[in-house]
């Protein structure tokens, strides 16, 4: 049996978001990882910010289980894919336990992964409005689907004394275990905009004491022994671990892809995928690097914070001037939401790379939620008619739409066309997750070698 098959692991889930689990999951995190621990951090859900938190808490890849984008049948095989040697593996919820996508019953909710995973849940409750009443609450979490075991509960946001023995009082008489208590503490919060919590790229040195800060409070509050000994209960599974498919032969084109603070969002495996096809990947930062990497055959540019570095983007016209050179000579390019900004002529008056014939701006609406879509026509990413699920999540708006030949047919909230598919580009607000289909780094990268 594959010794990653049993991994002690634990899921951070909580009543509803704004609980505190992305404190005590990162905390935890970093908390098992100062004792010595390999820990194996993960995020339910499409989540790019808070395994950057995780990354920083054990350093190691922040890894996503999203069974919309991938499938219920994959999280299995990523979660050992990522928990590969080690010692310990804590996997943080999303929204509320059994919250997952709207009109979906329980797909894509911490409920769920929990189920796949046969993970205990550690419950994250805020307790600051409540006493005796917490109790009829956790008892409601842990009785309403049998397959999902409550190992314990943490209580944050306690006030005194006083509140925590009327809380446990309560939970005694529940029969669900206390394994921490959590005081306010504002040192641990940190700062959020338009799109959620401040990415780990754009203020490394706050980021690493916040994630300090909530080791300190997870150790002075929480059984971590007893939270040991819960992952150590957890089923082994039965799945084979993921692995990204090889492929033998062939030169090895350098695909460059976008990071730095502006380009914060990627998930891991596509890193793996690329370079498993056969691809040098080489990570660049369009606000810092003035030219493309040595030798770049493709270029991917994935999610991010454009918006809020526009004017740093459009100051550095000799990589903007690289990129559209590369775009207009046909070579491979994959953007998507921050990408597809960054490739526009515009994006907030700003001069972007002038790829595209379309002009992006900042928006007071949330775009949000998973995309059921259908490849338009052939691209370098797939060939016409590959479905594939992805998630929006983005206020801007890009005007038109949709270009000539649009990237994606997009099924829900409304049918309508998306993105823009010219020459060797692919560009789309979509984010989409490789894993579920392998063939689009395999035909990105054997593109690159043909182009």
């Amino acid at each position: 049996m594959n010794p990653s098959s049993s991994v002690p692991r634990l899921v951070v889930a909580a009543p509803s978001s704004g609980s505190g689990k992305t404190t005590v999951a990162t905390g935890l995190m970093a908390a098992f990882t100062a004792r010595g621990l390999a820990v194996s951090p993960h995020k339910v859900g499409p989540d790019y910010i808070d395994p950057g938190y995780h990354a920083l808490a054990t350093g190691r890849a922040g890894r996503n289980l999203d069974a919309y984008l991938c499938g219920p049948e994959l999280v299995g095989p990523l979660f050992l894919h990522g928990a590969r040697g080690c010692d310990l593996a804590v996997v943080e919820g999303v929204m509320g336990l059994y919250d997952g996508a709207a009109g979906e019953g329980e797909l894509a909710s911490t409920a769920q992964v929990a189920k796949v995973l046969r993970a205990p849940v550690v419950l994250v409750v805020d307790a600051s409005s409540q006493s005796r009443s917490v109790a009829a609450l956790v008892h409601g979490f842990a009785s309403w689907d049998p397959g999902v075991r409550i190992g314990g509960v943490i209580l944050n946001k306690v006030g005194s004394d006083r509140h925590e023995a009327l809380l446990r009082e309560a939970l005694d008489a529940a029969g669900v275990p206390v394994l921490g208590v959590l005081r306010r503490a504002p040192q641990v919060d940190t700062p959020s905009r338009h799109l959620g919590l401040v990415p780990v790229a754009e203020r490394r040195g706050a980021a690493v004491q916040a994630v300090a800060a909530m080791a300190a409070q997870v150790e002075a509050g929480c059984d971590l022994q007893a939270l040991a000994g819960l992952a150590r209960g957890a089923g082994p599974l039965s799945c084979g671990e993921w692995e990204p498919p090889v492929v033998c032969g062939g030169t090895r084109p350098v695909v460059a892809v976008a990071g730095g603070a502006a380009f914060t969002f990627s998930y891991a495996e596509h890193a793996e995928l690329l370079t498993a096809a056969g691809a040098e990947v080489v990570t660049f930062d369009p606000l810092r690097d003035e030219r493309l990497p040595e030798g770049t055959a493709g270029l991917v540019i994935g999610g991010g914070f454009p918006e809020v570095y526009a004017g740093e983007l459009s100051a550095n016209e000799p990589l903007r001037r690289a990129v559209g050179e590369l775009a207009r000579s046909g070579a491979p390019v994959a953007a998507e939401c921050a990408g597809l900004l960054y490739l526009c002529r515009e994006l907030d008056g700003q001069p972007m790379c002038g790829v595209l014939d379309a002009s992006a701006r900042m928006s007071e609406r949330l775009t949000l939620g998973y995309r059921d879509a259908v490849a338009v026509g052939d691209s370098v990413l797939a060939p016409s008619g590959t479905r594939m699920r992805g998630h929006e999540f983005h206020r801007t708006v890009v005007e038109p739409g949709a270009g000539a030949a649009p990237a994606w047919g997009v099924r829900a909230p409304e049918r309508r066309v998306e993105g823009f598919v010219q020459r060797g580009v692919h560009a789309s607000y979509l984010h989409t997750h490789w894993a579920s289909e392998p063939g689009v780094a395999r035909r990105f990268v054997e593109r690159c070698r043909t182009s």
